[in-house]
């Protein structure tokens, strides 16, 4: 039998449970009003947002550089880095655990990625894994693994508000074109157990003859959050949707000793309930109904359960993202 929490760690918890039952309640009574306060604040931002005029891009060639995913011969992580070459530019979409594990820097070496591949770099979350590691989360600084002449690039668009060594930094506010043809939903919002309000910001593109390309980090607020976000700025169709869906039901990608990390942090759950199949079915069946013709799925926080039920139940060609891998969309 496979815990989330190993045996090793309970008669800790037992000894510390006059202390942390008390802290639990009040952080469950927290994260309920932000429930709530979150699915307002949705309603109210897709509800404000207008069209964006998205340019018609002939290219959009994705470079897998962090994934839990890889290819022969490249590291793997769980954490995300998507560099994305248009015929507008290019755009860099997270930064996985950044210098904190060489991961970032090895397979850059090898796809042969220079910093003067990036015209912007876009943060889809402040969270580790994303921003650049646990040391960039204390700090509220994003940390950039590209090892050049500061600032590295010159611009960085945030979710929220958090340093970074660009040359410029934006802090998305509402649905708006980014770099590179390419635009963000604006930030939307997720009340998590112990992780706290998290705003979370996705990218959006238009291929010519295809459609609408959709790429999240996490999906925190969900995929049909940010499905409803994407309809509201654009009338083209869904051909493509890729990234983090957050699906840690049977194991964590992410562990520490005697933790399966992200199946107790960050599901938008208290740690006393599990993201389980009825979670995951809804958003199969959601998915289906939008039809995209392609779903490029992210291993970084989905268990292998999950992804092979994606895999077999999705109507979508679905394909499993890769570190080292390159994606013609």
């Amino acid at each position: 039998m496979s815990f989330r929490i190993s045996p090793m760690w309970w008669p800790v918890l037992a000894v510390s449970s006059p202390v942390l039952i008390p802290h639990l309640l009040r952080k469950n009574h927290q994260y309920k009003r932000n429930v709530q306060r979150a699915q307002l604040e949705n309603a109210k931002r897709i509800r404000n947002a207008g069209k964006i005029e998205l340019p018609e891009l002939t290219q959009f060639e994705l470079t897998v550089l962090v994934e839990q995913k890889a290819e022969h011969g490249f590291k793997h992580a769980p954490g995300v880095s998507y560099l994305i070459k248009t015929d507008q530019g290019s755009l860099l979409f997270d930064l996985g655990y950044g210098p904190e594990d060489d991961t970032f820097a090895s397979n850059a070496a090898k796809v042969g990625f220079s910093a003067s591949d990036v015209d912007a770099i876009t943060i889809s979350h402040l969270h580790p894994d994303h921003m650049g590691g646990f040391k960039a989360v204390r700090d509220n600084h994003i940390a950039i693994p590209l090892k050049t002449e500061k600032p590295p690039v010159r611009q960085c668009f945030l979710p929220a508000k958090a340093g970074t060594n660009c040359l410029k930094t934006t802090v998305v506010e509402f649905p708006q074109l980014l770099s590179a043809g390419i635009a963000s939903t604006g930030p939307l919002a997720r009340s998590l157990f112990l992780m706290g309000w998290t705003e979370e910001q996705a990218i959006v593109a238009r291929i010519k003859g295809k459609g609408l390309v959709i790429f999240t980090g996490c999906g925190h607020p969900t995929i049909e959050t940010i499905v409803d976000m994407v309809r509201k700025i654009s009338d083209e169709k869904i051909y493509a949707i890729g990234g983090g869906l957050h699906f840690p039901i049977t194991d964590s990608p992410l562990r520490k000793p005697g933790l399966k990390v992200q199946m107790i942090w960050g599901t938008g759950k208290p740690p006393w309930k599990q993201i389980n199949d009825h979670d995951l079915q809804t958003t199969i069946n959601n998915l289906n109904c939008v039809n995209p013709a392609r779903v490029f799925l992210s291993a970084h926080d989905t268990c292998d359960y999950a992804i092979d039920r994606l895999e077999k139940e999705l109507n979508a060609e679905t394909i499993v993202l890769k570190a080292g891998a390159k994606y013609h969309i």
